[in-house]
């Protein structure tokens, strides 16, 4: 099982979801489908659950969306 940094037991590394080789959802592919406008970047096709929420994850970075702290 993967290390988690936040030391909160409720949040999963996507790779040990039960469900991360689903395809992406909805709410997934909208949310991805605007950050990557915002980054200048190109969503690829046939992202699993677990594929677009590193995506997300990394985007939000790029994007300054999401600000930490």
């Amino acid at each position: 099982m993967s290390e988690n940094p936040t030391g909160d037991d409720t949040i999963k590394d996507p790779e040990d979801w039960t469900t991360g080789d689903e395809p992406a959802t909805g709410a997934q592919l909208s949310y991805l489908g605007t950050l990557a406008r915002e980054a200048g970047q190109e969503v690829p096709d046939n992202l699993t659950k677990a594929e677009a929420s590193k995506l997300i994850d990394e985007l939000q970075g790029r994007s300054g969306r999401v600000q930490e702290g």
